[in-house]
């Protein structure tokens, strides 16, 4: 019976998962510009990627594969804010995003910014 309903549960984390990886496919292709490309990239992924990961562990069940998987979510966890970080970073310093869309820019600031490919 509990068999059962993890794997039921396991079924429901994996099709949410991807129906999230499929959003942020999307929005990575229709979204106007790299800082909202860049947020679909991460937001989403990240939560699929993590519901794809519960749905596996939730039918596999053995603790080698919970091991694994557990080392796959760190990991993901721990390089998906740096990933999006460096891109939006790349983004600023290349002048292909619009300044007018920033809330607050530190970067200005501190004098590292750019607007030009030639400056970095």
């Amino acid at each position: 019976m509990i068999a059962t309903v993890a794997d039921w549960l396991g079924a429901v984390c994996l099709v949410a998962g991807a129906l999230l990886g499929l959003a942020a496919g999307i929005g990575v292709l229709r979204f106007p510009d790299a800082l909202s490309r860049m947020h679909a990239a991460t937001k989403p992924q990240v939560l699929g990627v993590l519901l794809l990961l519960l749905g596996i562990a939730l039918r596999l069940r053995s603790p080698a594969d919970l091991g694994m998987i557990l080392l796959v979510a760190v990991f993901q966890l721990a390089t998906a804010p740096v990933a999006a970080q460096m891109i939006g970073r790349a983004a600023y310093r290349s002048g292909r995003l619009d300044r007018g869309l920033l809330d607050a820019d530190e970067l200005a600031e501190r004098g590292s910014g750019g607007g030009s490919a030639g400056s970095a």
